[in-house]
């Protein structure tokens, strides 16, 4: 089979944009990089054997596709010239910061034939495709509650420190969330429904007027609950690793690490401890290998598209509508 050769542009040459680098470098794609600091460029051309663009028009010229990933608070600016230009693109989460931002978004991906894809890696995590698998079919009978979240300790530096650990961060987590809920929606469906909670309430301990560093939220879907909590600002061992996070149903349940390292069934169909995935634990590489899909035409559209970027945006923004006055 003959693969069509694509030049992905990479805006964004700090630790993500090295990242994703990194995984489109394996996949034999030719790189281009454009970053505020040129020096910066240069060292990721140096490294992933690619060339430089010395403006953002320039990268959008010369490539196929681009992917952002620079700062939330410019991605939208990025995304509107990318579609415009008619170039698919894979943009960092959060997609952008407010409802305003998602609305020019939305109306430049629905005037443009291109793909716009939103990299949110843990809808592709092994464990999230086991967890939304036997959910779908039932393995713990009808889910009644489920139970997630992160608390760690980190500091939010430079660009960071402008954002809520659950936008930031935290979003990951939501995604995940609303994710296994559409399975649970939609029991024994092959491609079960986009759905939203008809509640959100949520909760932040530390906060202190400035961006949060700790939520709890409350999501409701009918007669099923999930609960979050994640945060930046609780001392915990192994930076966050081997915390637990769980679903109960009405005939078993699933206890699984919070970053996917274990998924533990005990259900009637399957009973046992598994570990999905350590090759491509954070689903990177299958992430990666979707958006050359659609930027090659193999695929219509991705899994992580702009549906559920909004319906998980809009979880967050609920959220923060209670943040105290």
């Amino acid at each position: 089979m003959t693969i069509t050769p694509v030049t992905i542009g990479i805006s964004g040459c700090g630790a993500i944009g090295g990242l994703h680098a990194s995984q489109l470098h394996k996949q034999g794609v030719d790189l281009c990089f454009h970053n505020r600091s040129r020096l910066a460029a240069e060292n990721f051309a140096e490294k992933f054997n690619g060339s430089t663009a010395d403006h953002f028009e320039e990268l959008l010229q010369r490539c196929d596709a681009v992917v952002i990933a620079t700062p939330p608070e410019v991605h939208t600016e990025a995304v509107l010239a990318a579609l415009a230009a008619g170039r698919s693109v894979l943009v960092e989460k959060p997609l952008c910061v407010t409802p305003q931002e998602l609305q020019l978004i939305e109306v430049a991906a629905s005037n443009s034939s291109a793909i716009l894809m939103v990299a949110e890696n843990y809808y592709y995590k092994p464990s999230t495709l086991l967890l939304r698998e036997t959910i779908g079919w039932g393995g713990i009978g009808t889910v009644a509650q489920l139970r997630l979240g992160k608390c760690s300790q980190q500091v939010a530096v430079g660009w960071k420190s402008a954002h809520g650990a659950l936008l930031e961060g935290g979003i990951h987590f939501v995604a995940l969330a609303a994710d296994l809920m559409d399975a649970a929606s939609s029991p024994q469906t092959e491609s079960p429904p986009i759905v939203s909670p008809s509640r959100v309430v949520a909760k932040f301990p530390t906060w202190d007027g400035t961006p949060e560093r700790q939520a709890l939220v409350n999501l409701t879907y009918g007669d099923i609950n999930a609960e979050l909590h994640y945060a930046w600002d609780v001392p915990a061992l192994l930076k966050g690793t081997l915390q637990h996070c769980r679903a109960d149903g009405s005939d078993g349940r699933i206890l699984f690490e919070c970053n996917g390292i274990y998924v533990d069934v005990r259900g009637p169909g399957r009973k046992g401890l598994s570990f999905p995935g350590f090759k491509d634990l954070m689903g990177y590489r299958t992430m990666t290998e979707e958006f050359l899909a659609c930027v090659r035409g193999e695929l219509e559209a991705p899994y992580s598209n702009l549906q559920r970027a909004r319906r998980d945006l809009g979880i967050v923004w609920q959220a923060y509508e209670q943040l105290p006055e």
